[in-house]
């Protein structure tokens, strides 16, 4: 019995340290910036904002990350319109990869869309709109196995994909700031587990 405990308990600190805290909750240490947009830590929150050139901006990891469960938590104020990249690289402020919508109600957080090239691969439909909380803290769960994704928010799945070009995918996670201006959102607990 002792023995099988030990076992159980081995596999389960095992399990934990697999785990990695993606952001420490006092500096951007293992991130980068790409443009022009605000990136800050605040009160042990990550905070994103419009900068002055009001254009697209990125935080992404130095490390790429290939089949994970990532899991982070996320305030929108203002416009909120944002992302969560995956499989991604930054040229300038050119993005290569796949985007998990973070946008203002009713456009499609969880959905998955492709910069600079397809678009829209898959939206949420239309009645998995209503897991996102307004003006309060959402949490989004993005699993990415070889060419299947699946989202959730709020526990609730989202979309679910298999894409040959997306399992062929290699990059870092991104956070993005949506041109335009007036955008802010705070991120938290951004937890990576790799698959």
């Amino acid at each position: 019995m002792k023995r099988f405990l030990g076992l159980i308990l081995m596999g389960l600190s095992l399990s934990l340290s697999a785990q990695q805290q993606l952001f420490n909750g006092k500096d951007l240490t293992g991130w980068e910036a790409y443009g022009t947009e605000k990136w800050y830590v605040e009160e042990g929150l990550l905070i994103s904002e419009s900068g002055p050139d009001e254009q697209y901006g990125y935080l992404c990891t130095t490390e790429f990350y290939d089949d994970f469960v990532l899991t982070l938590e996320f305030l929108q104020e203002a416009n909120g319109n944002s992302g969560v990249f995956f499989r991604s690289t930054v040229d300038g402020t050119k993005v290569q990869g796949w985007q998990v919508e973070v946008a203002p109600p009713n456009k499609h957080t969880g959905g998955i869309y492709e910069s600079y090239g397809r678009g829209w691969l898959i939206k949420p439909d239309a009645q998995r709109e209503a897991a996102l909380k307004a003006d309060a803290w959402n949490t989004m769960k993005i699993k990415a196995k070889g060419d299947r994704i699946t989202t959730w928010l709020n526990g609730k799945r989202m979309v679910k994909i298999k894409d040959e070009k997306i399992g062929a995918g290699q990059g870092g996670i991104c956070l993005q700031i949506h041109d335009g201006g007036g955008i802010r959102v705070k991120w938290k607990n951004l937890e990576l587990k790799p698959l």
